[in-house]
């Protein structure tokens, strides 16, 4: 039976889609405030249309960029200029990254596509000494605040989305083309076993279904 509530999400869903935005370039600009003003390299996992890539290589004398969708990794290699200093490359994020270490490591909307803790062990190998490593995440809701927080999120996407698109339809950024995978941890999980990993590292849920880690190496 459909329920008043069932008629609500499926027309917010719908709203939605007609009026996309990428949550997670809404947080690109958080995370260059994490970093210094200017860094030797740069490593981007996840790296999508290159997007993030772009804003590291506006401070970085070198970025790597590293996604395993070939397609994304073309279209991103499409939209940079030649001259910018990044290099893209298609291979999985722990057996591709080239053997050195960086600056900083961001890693946005990826992390749930990997083994999680391998994962963060595999960043902090690759991190320099003193290097700042980000993380813009996905968690599961399990608990009320979860719940509690994604409810709150729900105006304010469809807000947010009408008001970037001006009210209009639109179709969605190329930088939401690339495969997409739900979360399965929940944030006391994934907090738990990143400062596990990563002792130190600071986290916090933030709105729209994300969560953000930063952990500066010493």
């Amino acid at each position: 039976m459909t329920t008043p509530t069932h008629r609500f999400l499926h027309a917010l869903d719908r709203f939605n889609a007609a009026h996309p935005w990428d949550h997670n370039a809404h947080y690109h600009r958080w995370v260059m405030r994490q970093l210094p003003g200017s860094f030797r390299t740069a490593l981007d996992v996840g790296s999508g249309t290159g997007d993030l890539a772009r804003l590291l290589a506006t401070r970085a004398a070198t970025v790597d960029a590293i996604d395993f969708d070939p397609a994304i990794v073309a279209r991103a290699q499409e939209l940079t200029p030649p001259d910018a200093p990044v290099t893209f490359t298609a291979a999985d994020a722990l057996t591709g990254v080239p053997a050195a270490s960086y600056d900083v490591i961001t890693c946005v909307a990826a992390l749930h596509h990997l083994p999680f803790t391998d994962a963060l062990a595999h960043f902090r190998r690759h991190l320099a000494p003193g290097g700042t490593l980000v993380v813009i995440g996905l968690w599961r809701a399990r608990t009320p605040g979860d719940h509690l927080l994604g409810a709150a999120a729900l105006p304010l996407n469809a807000a947010t989305g009408w008001i970037r698109n001006k009210g209009r339809t639109a179709c969605p950024p190329a930088s939401m083309t690339a495969p997409v995978r739900p979360a399965t941890m929940g944030f006391p999980e994934i907090a738990r076993e990143a400062r596990r990993v990563l002792p130190g590292a600071r986290l916090r849920r933030r709105l729209f279904w994300r969560y953000t880690l930063v952990w500066r190496r010493d």
